[in-house]
C-alpha cells in the first residue's frame, strides 16, 4: 500500500522508553510480586481502545493511536524488569486493512516512526523484536525496519518483544494446515503422524511459549481473532480501562489476578493438590 502523509509525529514521540530503572515504590511493588507467587512467562495483550479514548477527548483517532505508543513504552519496561521473558502486542489484525485508508497508512507511518527510534534503545536493553503476522502485505518501509531491528537485536535474550502485525489467529492456523499439507505431499510427513505439538511446530509462534496470561483492554469481552490455538488455556484478564490509560499499575493488577487462580488444565483441584504440584507450574 501506498503510504499517505499525515502530521508528523516526532513531537509525540520524544519521551523515554527502557529506562534502566524505577522509583523505590514500584521497585518494591515488582518484588512483591516476583516473590509471592510464579509469574506468567508469556503475556500477550490485545491493545484495544484508543479511538474511544480519543473520541472521549476530543481528538482523532490517530492521536489515541499517538498516545498509545506510551502505554507500550511502559509496558515493554515494566515486563523487563520483572523478568518476563516473552511478551507479545497485537498491534494490528488482518481485519484492520479494512479500516479507512488513511486511518491504516497513519498506523503504519507511525509504527516505521516508534521502531525506527527505539531500535537501539531495544537492543541496548537486550530486548528482541519479533514479529507473527503477513509480512508480505506491510509496505516496505514497515518491513524494511521491522527486518532492520529484528536482525539488530537477533542475539538479545531478555525479552523477547512480540509483534503481531497483520495478524489473525485464523490466518496463524490456516497457514498452519497448509504448509503441513504441502509436507506430506512432499512426502515428509506422514498424516497420521499429525498431531497436536506438530500443529503448534508449523504456527508462526513455534518458537515461543504459549502465553499464560492474555490481558485485553477496552471492556470489550472478546479475544477478537487473536492467538486461537495459543490461549486454549490461557487465562484471561478483561479491563475496562482504554489502551492509552493502561501503565504498569494495571499490567501489576492483572499479574496479581493470574497469581491467585488455580491452573487446572483439565484436573481437579483435588489432583492438583495430591500431587502437590503448583498450578502455575502445570
Amino acid at each position: 500500500m501506498e503510504l499517505i502523509q499525515v502530521k508528523d509525529f516526532s513531537s509525540a514521540l520524544k519521551t523515554r522508553w527502557l529506562s534502566t530503572g524505577s522509583d523505590a515504590e514500584d521497585k518494591q511493588v515488582q518484588a512483591e510480586l516476583q516473590s509471592s507467587c510464579e509469574l506468567p512467562g508469556h503475556i500477550a495483550i490485545i491493545m484495544d481502545g484508543n479511538g474511544r479514548w480519543a473520541r472521549l477527548k476530543g481528538k482523532t483517532r490517530i492521536d489515541g493511536h499517538v498516545a498509545g505508543v506510551e502505554s507500550v513504552r511502559d509496558i515493554v519496561e515494566a515486563c523487563a524488569q520483572l523478568g518476563i521473558k516473552y511478551l507479545t502486542l497485537f498491534t494490528f489484525s488482518t481485519e484492520n486493512w479494512k479500516r479507512p485508508e488513511k486511518e491504516v497508512s497513519a498506523l503504519m507511518q507511525l509504527l516505521v516512526r516508534v521502531i525506527g527510534r527505539e531500535s537501539r534503545k531495544l537492543h541496548d536493553s537486550n530486548i528482541r523484536l519479533n514479529m507473527i503476522g503477513e509480512m508480505g502485505l506491510l509496505p516496505k518501509k514497515v518491513r524494511s525496519v521491522l527486518e532492520g531491528t529484528m536482525e539488530l537485536t537477533k542475539n538479545n535474550n531478555k525479552l523477547v518483544l512480540n509483534i503481531a502485525l497483520s495478524y489473525s489467529g485464523q490466518w496463524d492456523i490456516t497457514q498452519a494446515c497448509k504448509a503441513i499439507a504441502f509436507d506430506v505431499k512432499a512426502g515428509l510427513l506422514k498424516p497420521e503422524a499429525v498431531s497436536e505439538q506438530t500443529v503448534a511446530s508449523y504456527l508462526s509462534t513455534a518458537s515461543l511459549p504459549d502465553p499464560e496470561l492474555l490481558i485485553r483492554t477496552s471492556g470489550e469481552f472478546r479475544i477478537s481473532n487473536f492467538m486461537l490455538w495459543q490461549s486454549a488455556y490461557s487465562e484471561i484478564y478483561f479491563t475496562n480501562t482504554y489502551w492509552p490509560d493502561f501503565r504498569r499499575s494495571q499490567l501489576y493488577d492483572a499479574i496479581r489476578e493470574f497469581q491467585s487462580r488455580e491452573r487446572r488444565f483439565g484436573l481437579t483441584s483435588e489432583q492438583i493438590q495430591t500431587k502437590n504440584i503448583p498450578a502455575n507450574k502445570l
